[in-house]
């Protein structure tokens, strides 16, 4: 009896459900399609990593003697999709059956189902879709602060018999220092790219020329021996100074202590359990400080398990909310990163350059910017899909729709998260460098974000103002003189006009 086992393009984790058992006579069907680099114009790194290694990971199965039937992008049978390529790998092999570990994402499930596969759950989570419906049934309210305890409790890490450790569950308030001018963040461990990448950076270049993105600085681990040794990297050099200043933004450093493991974990190089238990480690032995520890840990057993079940249980709908009625179209900047806002033009041009942005720079700049600017969301979620390496609908489409945007109207976030210039003012050194000033609210030299802000709650008033964590701002807005509210109106909207126009 042979069975034909699906490996999708991030499901790289050598224990994964679908390769457990592998026995003589099975085949591993690993597949690069045209459908899948295209539906929206990834970033050029991002496909070169994915592509790398999935070449690397078929090489390595090789090595163990199990069969691989790989299909390169520029095979000239290729279909250029998912079932395509599994209906001609089945008349290949006639497998007695098929078996595929669960997508991440809903559209390739609805695909999966015609396969006639065994579809297997995808167990390198710490929560199930199942377990958090379960979890989530009957709330009024569904923040992550309390899946995240939950999920301590479940998963015991970070706690010392059936209490936290430290005594509290959250060190939030300990992770927001911006980064003194005499701190340098340590040099980043990146890999030169072998003739297996490089040789997929030339099909990519060809194929997809138009894509987003620049390629000089590749340097992402492509096999799993290189993303440990990344992690290793990490947690020795960063993660003591990661609480602290994990919110700080540098020019020209978008990795400053972060760990920049994410597109390894999203593709399964690095399993979320292995992670965490070895930052755990590294508290337990005195080699970091508990808020850096606990804050690390919390965005993957806390947030990156909560969106994932914010994704399962609110899809297929989830992304056609638009609890703001933004429709205004995304700005070119935002591709070409050319704006005299150079906290803007720091963030994107981060992001051409790497294919990464750390996760402020995401939320309180570029997708501040999108609030308050009413940016249509379906337009910002592509944007956000395409041109970030570790960008997979599953875990972006929540964090964009709901952190970033509000678009779901609450259902991830208490609040919107909009801030004025004065926020990135506090926590980077951006605005030293922009001809707009943080302390000049309007007027020619004005930072955009200070009246968009104002504007912002103005234009969302009648939907924004019973929330009770929004009290404060309007109650601010509540004493403006009226002439004051006109004149923000004004330049918001002349600003906003402008958009496309001479930067």
């Amino acid at each position: 009896m042979s069975t034909l086992r699906i490996l999708l393009g991030d499901q790289l984790t050598r224990g994964i459900s679908s390769l457990r058992d592998c026995q003589p006579g099975d085949t591993v069907l690993m597949m690069e399609v045209a459908e899948e680099a295209t539906y929206v114009p990834h970033h050029k790194q991002k496909l070169t990593l994915i592509f790398s290694a999935m070449r690397h990971f078929a090489s390595e199965l090789r090595g163990e003697g199990i069969t691989v039937d790989y299909i390169r992008l520029d095979d000239p049978a290729n279909t250029g999709s998912f079932t395509g390529e599994v209906q001609r790998a089945f008349a290949r092999h006639t497998p007695s059956r098929i078996l595929v570990t669960e997508p991440g994402e809903w559209r390739v499930m609805e695909m999966m189902k015609s396969w006639g596969a065994e579809i297997l759950g995808d167990d390198r989570f710490f929560a199930t879709p199942a377990s958090f419906a379960v979890w989530a049934n009957g709330r009024k309210q569904l923040r992550m602060e309390f899946f995240y305890r939950d999920m301590r409790r479940l998963s015991g890490l970070l706690m010392q018999a059936d209490e936290p450790a430290g005594g509290q569950w959250n060190f939030d308030h300990d992770n927001r220092k911006s980064l003194p001018k005499d701190v340098t963040a340590p040099r980043r461990q990146r890999f030169a790219p072998d003739a297996i990448t490089r040789e997929v950076m030339d099909m990519v270049a060809a194929r997809f020329p138009n894509h987003f993105g620049d390629f000089e600085a590749f340097g992402w681990a492509v096999t799993r021996a290189d993303a440990l040794e990344a992690l290793d990297h990490f947690i020795t050099s960063c993660l003591p100074n990661f609480g602290d200043y994990q919110d700080a933004m540098k020019q020209g450093n978008g990795f400053l202590y972060h760990s920049v493991i994410s597109p390894y974990l999203n593709i399964g190089l690095l399993t979320p359990r292995e992670i965490c238990e070895r930052a755990e480690a590294a508290w337990r032995r005195g080699d970091a400080p508990l808020n850096a520890v606990e804050g690390f840990i919390r965005q993957i057993l806390g947030w990156r398990e909560y969106v994932r079940g914010i994704y399962w249980l609110r899809m297929p709908g989830y992304g056609e909310t638009n609890f703001l009625d933004a429709h205004r179209p995304l700005p070119d900047f935002y591709w070409t990163g050319k704006t005299d806002m150079n906290c803007m033009a720091q963030a994107i041009g981060d992001t051409r350059l790497h294919a990464y942005a750390h996760h402020i720079q995401r939320l309180m700049v570029t997708g501040n910017f999108a609030l308050l600017a009413g940016l249509d969301p379906v337009q910002v979620e592509q944007w956000y899909l395409l041109v970030y390496a570790d960008a997979y609908e599953w875990v972006e489409l929540p964090n964009t729709h709901g952190m970033a945007l509000f678009a779901d109207g609450g259902v991830m976030a208490s609040k919107p998260y909009a801030a004025s210039g004065a926020y990135i003012d506090r926590m980077s050194d951006y605005c030293a460098g922009c001809r707009f000033k943080p302390d000049v609210k309007l007027g020619p030299g004005a930072c955009p974000f200070n009246y968009l802000y104002w504007d912002f709650l103005i234009r969302n008033e009648a939907r924004l103002k019973a929330n009770p964590r929004m009290a404060m701002p309007y109650r601010t807005l509540a004493r403006m003189e009226p002439d004051r509210k006109a004149d923000i109106a004004r330049h918001a909207r002349t600003f906003l006009d402008g958009l496309d126009g001479p930067k």
